[in-house]
């Protein structure tokens, strides 16, 4: 018979040691005292000597019970969230199992899994019924007009104007009265605000906290969105302000800017992004950057950012001599302190939660007890809001803070042999947070940052003095602003080299390689992470061995692998997977390409670009200045080129246009717009301008009319080229929609070709008689997938297929390849397959 200190005995445990150590052997007392006072200290593993004796093996220290039954809670969370009957009774049914398996099997352990995943489908459940029952729901899905009450509870998103939407804002906030259709209620409900139009800045402007009187159109939410309506709003008019607590928050963020105000544009954006998660103030460019680098986590209100501020003032506090339990206690009030600042907004309270896993986890036993906590809190959080299952920020979260958990401790033990401790676990904990959040990132992306590992390697040493400085100088506001702008200068010190990192990583050739996101490809990129997370420790500890990879891993960045059979031998044409936009590259050999158009973002036509080993760009074609033609531009021109721009006639008066001219003017580049009727030649390729021309809709220089009207003029000023090369003719049609179609045909142009650029992405809107005069062999539509203008429409695709027109698509097949053949048919080839192939040149 044995008692429990006998089981603690045979398990090598003592009987008086702190949560998280149990089952572990005491080790002996050190000869020094000062040595490993720390609790988050670990002597348990050593990448060269093996396991020390002194400690329990790893195995007796892992703790995984808790996360399947996690994961199963997290299942079930997101079926009783879905909004549909089936999804919930498949959850209910795998509860009822659990618990059929418990009783045949009398296991507690079963049992548990039962009651967590019932009472996490009722609370789903419950949730569901709420939000889809009573006035709001019901007036939200007659699309009534209604006059509302409502309370914004976060910051506002903003939609950068696009080709055709003008720019808008959405912010959260709670209805708590509403009025329509004949009746008044007292409600309480989440909803989503839509505001576009001139009131967009002052809905910017205004703080988390203020009470809207709202005017507008109720609309049924999204499945599984956790709202009970969207309204789009008309008119709003602001009642009251936030209250004094959130007063008194929006004062210290706006010490924070005003501290770090005279700094470098990108540093003093920066840091309140780091801080406080206040990302209004980034340039667009700068984000996009973080993109390619991976850097986008840092800012992000997220456990692992919480958890780099946590390590440094945990560092700083055993510097200053704080031992033990007192070190949970900076920690704890570091926690409160950022809860307070980034206010209580449902991402800010799930960081807070994480970040108090991972120093639970640091304390109490390391990274394989902290699987439990981070367990414990994932279930809790899933209770208060099981919505969070379908949050992909609350997956990032919890699996930035598993990374750091599991693999941060023994990274930064193994670096600690060459490197000082302080830097080390700076580096480690970005870099766990970065590989365990990749699978994640690519779902959402397509992509991976390949340069991530080296970039947050780097820039790790950087956030912990940026984020702790910046905390100072925004507290330190309060009391006098001058030493918060001494304090200020420090954070912007610290986050200028972390801006340079970004910029400079998301530059290289191969910063980021395209990744599908099929369940397999994922699949594989999970277990890709967890491998080499499991092999990195091993890494780390040699410094040579470092260096090594370092130097391998620049290689690839510098000259990044091509997909097996990218780009094709013999390519003519690509149309650049760019995503709603065009891209398109002419071949013109020894490293020259005319491109016409940019896409919307930098990064994705930089990739083709440097895919397809263009190093020269005799002439870049702007069709005309929307942003899905023109965004990208800045990738075109890094590390290549450029001769000349052409752009359309029609430069309207926003800011894409004057950016373009800016851009050009800062390069060098002269920028003209051609005439319609000019031809020339461009090394091997002979071109000429057919369009736009008089008619069709266009004015002398200006768009008038509403958004839809404005927008169709522009489209119909988009150059239109026909290029021949190798033997074929290319009709490149940016925009033009039928009336600009039907110009060109009236005008007697010599619209037929071999390749068609198919006109605005494939929409719906094609002059028939313009597509059959074309008469192309292939025809490459270029869109975005999953895109919400349904681009290229079936009715455009079967008008193609109709005409003999094999058809291609960006937003299926990524990028493709025209080839020409010794005989002169044409292959077109996408992601390294033969996408069709078109017959023989009639």
């Amino acid at each position: 018979m044995s008692g429990p200190a006998e089981h603690r005995r045979r398990r090598g445990g003592s009987a008086g040691g702190p949560p998280g150590w149990a089952g572990e052997q005491k080790p002996p007392a050190d000869p020094n005292p000062d040595h490993g006072a720390g609790p988050d200290h670990d002597h348990s593993w050593d990448p060269e000597l093996g396991a020390d004796p002194n400690v329990a093996t790893r195995d007796e220290r892992t703790d995984l019970r808790l996360v399947p039954i996690a994961a199963a809670a997290w299942a079930a969370a997101w079926c009783a969230t879905a909004g549909h009957t089936g999804v919930t009774a498949l959850a209910v049914a795998g509860g009822l199992v659990a618990a059929l398996v418990a009783g045949l099997r009398r296991s507690l352990a079963w049992a548990g899994v039962a009651v967590v995943l019932l009472a996490v489908v009722g609370v789903g459940t419950l949730h569901q019924v709420r939000l889809g029952s009573g006035a709001l729901a019901d007036l939200a899905a007659d699309r009534a007009a209604v006059s509302a009450v409502a309370v914004t509870t976060a910051d506002p998103t903003v939609q950068a104007a696009g080709a055709i939407r003008p720019e808008s804002i959405t912010v959260r906030a709670t209805v708590l009265a509403v009025e329509g259709r004949g009746g008044r209620w007292r409600v309480r409900g989440p909803v989503l605000l839509m505001i576009s139009g001139d009131t967009t800045p002052r809905w910017r402007s205004s703080p988390v906290g203020t009470r809207w009187r709202v005017d507008g159109r109720l609309e049924p939410p999204d499945p599984g969105s956790g709202l009970a309506a969207r309204l789009r709003v008309r008119h709003g008019e602001p009642m009251a302000g936030p209250g004094p607590g959130l007063r008194l928050v929006e004062r210290v963020r706006a010490g924070l800017r005003a501290a770090v105000a005279n700094r470098d544009p990108d540093a003093r954006a920066l840091v309140p992004a780091l801080v406080l998660g206040d990302t209004s103030a980034l340039p667009p460019d700068l984000v996009d950057a973080f993109k390619v680098a991976g850097l986008s986590h840092l800012v992000a209100v997220s456990g692992a950012n919480l958890t780099l501020l946590l390590a440094f003032l945990l560092w700083l506090a055993r510097w200053s001599g704080v031992r033990g339990w007192w070190l949970r206690a900076v920690g704890l009030v570091g926690v409160v302190v950022f809860v307070g600042l980034c206010r209580t907004e449902p991402s800010v309270l799930r960081a807070a939660a994480m970040g108090l896993v991972a120093l639970a986890a640091l304390g109490l036993g390391g990274g394989r007890a902290g699987l439990r906590h981070l367990s414990v809190a994932v279930l809790g959080l899933l209770l208060v809001d099981p919505y969070l299952a379908r949050s992909y920020g609350f997956a990032l979260s919890v699996l930035a803070s598993a990374g750091i958990v599991w693999w941060a401790a023994r990274w930064a033990h193994a670096l600690r042999r060459w490197l000082p401790p302080v830097v080390a676990e700076a580096v480690a904990v970005p870099l766990a947070a970065q590989l365990a959040t990749v699978p994640v990132v690519a779902q959402l992306s397509g992509t991976i940052s390949v340069v991530g590992l080296l970039a947050n390697a780097v820039a790790g040493p950087f956030v912990g003095p940026a984020t702790v400085l910046g905390f100072a100088a925004a507290g330190t506001s309060l009391i006098s602003p001058r030493l918060a702008t001494l304090v200020g200068l420090g954070a912007a010190w610290s986050a200028q080299p972390i801006t340079w990192i970004g910029r400079a990583g998301a530059r290289l050739p191969g910063a980021s390689v395209t990744w599908p996101t099929s369940a397999l490809s994922i699949g594989l990129l999970v277990i890709a992470a967890v491998v080499l997370g499991g092999l990195l420790a091993r890494v780390l500890v040699r410094r040579w061995l470092c260096l090594l990879v370092s130097v391998v891993l620049i290689g690839a960045l510098l000259r990044p692998p091509s997909p097996p059979g990218w780009p094709p031998a013999g390519w003519v044409l690509v149309a650049c997977d760019v995503g709603q936009g065009d891209g398109l590259v002419v071949g013109l050999g020894g490293g020259q390409a005319l491109v016409v158009d940019a896409g919307p973002d930098p990064p994705a036509i930089r990739t083709c670009l440097d895919r397809l080993r263009v190093r020269s760009v005799p002439l870049l074609v702007l069709t005309h200045f929307h942003a899905d033609h023109i965004g990208g531009l800045t990738g075109v021109l890094d590390h290549r080129r450029v001769g000349r721009i052409w752009v359309g006639p029609l430069a309207p008066p926003t800011a894409g246009a004057a950016a373009v001219r800016a851009v050009a003017r800062d390069h060098g580049i002269p920028v003209e717009t051609p005439r319609a009727g000019t031809a020339g030649r461009l090394g091997p390729a002979a071109w000429a301008v057919l369009g736009p021309l008089g008619g069709g809709g266009l004015a002398a220089g200006t768009a008038d009319g509403g958004s839809g009207a404005e927008s169709e003029t522009e489209n119909n000023s988009s150059l239109v080229l026909a290029v021949e090369v190798s033997g074929i003719r290319i009709l490149l049609t940016g925009d033009v929609e039928p009336p600009g179609q039907a110009a060109m045909l009236a005008a007697g142009e010599n619209v037929r070709a071999d390749v068609l650029k198919v006109p605005h992405h494939g929409s719906a809107r094609q002059d028939p008689g313009f597509l059959a005069a074309v008469h192309a062999r292939l025809a490459v539509a270029s869109a975005g997938r999953h895109n919400d203008y349904g681009h290229p429409a079936p009715k455009t695709v079967a008008a193609l297929a109709a005409l003999g027109t094999a058809v291609l698509r960006t937003d299926t097949a990524g990028s493709i390849a025209v080839v020409v053949r010794p005989d002169r048919s044409l292959v077109a080839v996408a992601a390294g397959e033969t996408a069709a192939t078109s017959g023989r040149r009639g």
